[in-house]
């Protein structure tokens, strides 16, 4: 007798223990991806699907957990058991909102890759000059230099300054541009000396540590990563809230932010590796990135790049949002047909993108392969001095 209530003291204790694991994972799914928190601001069915696949999880198992494992009641025990391990199994992709294989992917658009404006040297460059006489002139043994394409006007005029014109020209090949990706490639690889970035994605850090690179970060300056929309849409302000619940697909409304003619809000986004999207991945933390969903019409691509799809007409709205950082949008690729949101009611001017007022406030860097030495470290060096931050903000960066 005493032994039968000890078996069923353990098999209650046993059961509760369980269900308490159950739910409690549950729970902490929910909260750890901002289910809960944002609940009332799921708008789509896409969003909620999660939310909805984590409750089956946590009843089924529930239900399996204390339901009498009798023979009558096998096959609602088996169907309850494959609710369980179905829908947890499908979180992750639900997380990701990844329900279209089928659907025709965002053609591969890229920005203007023509940078021959900001060459140095060249006659009516863009690209800034001092002045006063530069405190640095390498004459010889010129660090390869590559980076970002926003980036390319600061390295442009950092070479312009430091290096001698009569050295550049015996070996050109030592500003060259090619893009995020492949600059961090050239780095890894031993290819470049330096290169000027916005920051490294997870898969190129993966990729530097598989090759034995040890990537040394230098800030030589700060920007500010913003978003964009049509310059018609009514929308002047976005919450951090907001650009979250929007890019991790539980906003998928216009209306949800207060502009109920906007329609289904046009979500783009750039390649896996660019600086842009490395700058999401960033905001985003540890909350999955939705993938885009299919475009209502093929059209709605746009042109050449993002600055271009973010002015993007359907039925009478500009329904895209967009993102990039401020130097490229304002100059090298404007848009005037669009126009960057302010950020918790905080804008992206010089003074808050100095004092860090601004959310999304970053820095760019020099990035070399071990610590910088030679003329790679004079090179940097010199960009770390008073004439070099200014070169970085007469091209219309701010200053560290």
């Amino acid at each position: 007798m005493e032994k039968e209530k000890f078996n069923r003291i353990f098999d209650i204790t046993l059961r509760a223990v369980l269900s308490a694991a159950i739910a409690g994972g549950g729970v902490y799914i929910l909260c750890a991806y901002g289910y809960f928190s944002e609940l009332r601001y799921i708008d789509n069915a896409i969003g909620v699907i999660p939310f909805a696949l984590v409750i089956v999880f946590i009843s089924s198992s529930l239900a399996v957990t204390w339901m009498r494992h009798k023979a009558q009641f096998a096959a609602l025990s088996a169907t309850l058991c494959f609710f369980a391990v179905f829908s947890v199994a499908i979180v992750p992709n639900a997380l990701r909102g990844n329900w279209f294989p089928f659907a025709k992917p965002y053609p591969k658009t890229g920005a203007n890759t023509d940078v021959s404006a900001y060459a140095p040297f060249s006659p009516n460059t863009l690209a800034v000059k001092l002045d006063e006489p530069s405190e640095l002139i390498l004459d010889g043994d010129l660090p390869v230099l590559d980076g970002a394409l926003a980036l390319y006007p600061v390295y442009s005029a950092i070479a312009q300054t430091a290096y001698s014109e009569t050295a550049f020209k015996q070996a050109p090949e030592s500003v060259t541009f090619t893009d995020t990706l492949q600059a961090y490639d050239g780095i890894i690889s031993g290819e470049r000396d330096v290169i000027f970035v916005a920051g490294a994605a997870q898969s190129q850090m993966q990729k530097a540590k598989e090759h034995g690179a040890e990537l040394v970060f230098t800030p030589i300056g700060k920007e500010a990563f913003v978003f964009l929309v049509g310059k018609n849409n009514p929308i002047d302000d976005i919450s951090v809230r907001q650009i979250r619940n929007i890019y991790s697909g539980k906003t998928a409304k216009w209306a949800t932010l207060g502009w109920r003619e906007g329609g289904n809000i046009i979500a783009f986004q750039r390649p896996e590796g660019s600086g842009s999207q490395t700058g999401l991945q960033q905001i985003m933390g540890n909350i999955p990135i939705a993938a885009p969903r299919p475009l209502p019409d093929d059209s709605l691509v746009g042109e050449n790049s993002l600055m271009k799809q973010i002015s993007v007409e359907y039925k009478g709205v500009q329904p895209a949002l967009g993102y990039s950082y401020r130097f490229f949008a304002q100059t090298m690729l404007y848009n005037p047909d669009c126009k960057i949101l302010s950020v918790d009611g905080v804008a992206p001017t010089n003074e808050n993108i100095k004092s860090g007022a601004y959310p999304f406030t970053v820095r760019f860097y020099a990035v070399t392969n071990g610590a910088p030495s030679g003329n790679a470290k004079r090179l940097i060096d010199f960009v770390l001095s008073p004439q070099g931050q200014k070169l970085i903000e007469k091209t219309g960066y701010t200053a560290l």
